[in-house]
């Protein structure tokens, strides 16, 4: 088949890239950045090289394609740009998708979601996966999607560094001893490759998980990968998290985005249609990423 990547060579459209190329798929990866060329290519993939607000671009890239790999990325930097309105951004994003998808003619789409994104309410940062599903659900029926839904990421515990540093302990607005799924780039890419060559139709969706661990479980592992066997999970309320965001100098709706969110993450509310729609996890666990993590850490 002919694919286009969105999401350049990150975490997951990278491993992505290499085993669908290595599948024998044509595959064209988009980046913004003109010095990944080179890496794409050296991966046997196509550049397209332009960005996601750029409608034009998206539509010509997509015309031909058997079908489309959609995500919406960003810059951490992003999350401190007090003039931005992050909700509306992603959300123009998936307008874009929506546009080039329709114009384009392309009538598969696998488009990277994410636990959250069955409600609008609650949910804080993750509104906009919710808006996004519902965006790209507007395209004409014979537009078949796949909607692809993982849980937290690995690597965003990377931000509990820090607090590890400078506190000797991970703090946040939940803890407990309440198990919660994790997911690894490297398994959301495998489930991904899986679904693009299974047969569509119409609108699905699908959670992506790779262990199920609570917060003083993850101290715990995380602890010992660093020598820091006694390491705690601190949770404090959901004002002080705010405060201490804010700060930061976080972008105040993005603060308050991420605070709600961890705060729903509490008696597992975030989690209630997961449970009800679970996934086989998958093959990386936390214990694996933890060795990730103690190099970072150490650096």
């Amino acid at each position: 088949m002919k694919i286009v990547i969105t999401g350049s060579l990150g975490n997951i459209s990278k491993p992505l890239t290499k085993e669908l190329v290595q599948k024998g798929h044509s595959v064209t990866v988009i980046s913004s950045k003109s010095a990944k060329q080179k890496d794409i290519e050296a991966f046997g993939a196509k550049a397209a090289i332009g960005t996601m607000e750029d409608v034009a671009f998206l539509t010509k890239t997509f015309t031909g394609a058997d079908l489309v790999y959609t995500m919406i990325t960003g810059d951490s930097s992003a999350f401190f740009d007090h003039n931005l309105d992050i909700i509306s951004y992603n959300n123009q994003i998936g307008k874009n998708y929506k546009q080039a998808i329709e114009t384009s003619g392309v009538k598969r789409v696998v488009h990277l979601s994410s636990i959250g994104a069955h409600t609008d309410a609650g949910n804080g940062i993750l509104r906009f996966h919710y808006d996004v599903e519902n965006i790209l659900k507007q395209l004409p029926n014979d537009v078949a999607i796949k909607f692809m839904r993982p849980v937290g990421f690995y690597y965003n515990m990377l931000a509990f560094i820090q607090t590890i540093k400078k506190q000797n302990a991970i703090v946040s607005n939940y803890g407990g001893d309440e198990k919660e799924p994790w997911v690894s780039p490297l398994d959301i890419a495998s489930v991904i490759a899986e679904e693009i060559e299974k047969p569509f139709e119409g609108r699905k969706f699908r959670y992506i998980a790779s262990d199920e661990i609570s917060p003083n479980e993850v101290a715990k592992i995380l602890g010992k990968a660093i020598g820091k066997p006694d390491l705690k999970w601190l949770a404090i309320s959901d004002e002080q998290m705010l405060n201490g965001m804010m700060a930061a100098e976080f972008n105040p709706q993005t603060a308050k985005g991420f605070v709600e969110m961890n705060a729903s993450r509490r008696g597992g509310v975030l989690y209630e249609d997961y449970n009800l729609n679970k996934p086989i996890l998958g093959r990386i666990k936390l214990t694996d990423f933890a060795n990730d993590f103690a190099i970072t850490y150490n650096k």
